[in-house]
């Protein structure tokens, strides 16, 4: 395990909040030499800790209005084939192996519950090796940051 100290943590935390703001910026906001971020933002990433940059998106602005979380058991010699599969359905934003009652838990994206229910009942409920689903539809979401970027080191 790599070891962080509290300069590094300070940066996580700030880039969590806005990693669009520029390095300058953080410079003054920190305290710290420009040089200083420029050179320790590339070793986290070197590192792996920052893996990308990105953006949120509002997905209602997008016409994303049902979000739904499906569990699937599956007959494991399938597991290849249905994985790519769901890959390769549009709505499949995510797919996680699990423990529990589930194989697997995918996330879907839709438009509506009508565009829901046919993703799940004729493309996910008809690829071979999938034995069941149970589908959980977000009626509401609230994000907490880990603990870890909670407050400023």
């Amino acid at each position: 395990m790599h070891r962080f100290d509290d300069l590094d943590m300070k940066l996580l935390f700030e880039l969590t909040k806005d990693g669009s703001i520029s390095v300058p910026t953080l410079s003054k906001k920190l305290g710290i030499n420009a040089s200083v971020l420029y050179s320790r933002i590339k070793r986290l990433m070197k590192k792996k800790l920052i893996k990308k940059f990105t953006i949120v998106i509002d997905d209602s602005l997008l016409g994303i209005t049902v979000k739904a979380s499906v569990g699937i058991n599956r007959d494991p010699k399938s597991k290849e084939v249905i994985y790519k599969k769901l890959m390769d359905t549009p709505e499949v934003v995510s797919i996680s192996e699990v423990t529990g009652r589930f194989d697997m838990m995918i996330k879907i994206f839709t438009e509506n519950l009508e565009t829901l229910h046919e993703i799940v009942i004729e493309k996910i409920g008809k690829i071979e090796g999938i034995q069941n689903t149970e589908t959980f539809v977000e009626l509401q979401r609230t994000d907490k940051d880990p603990v870890y970027l909670t407050k400023k080191q």
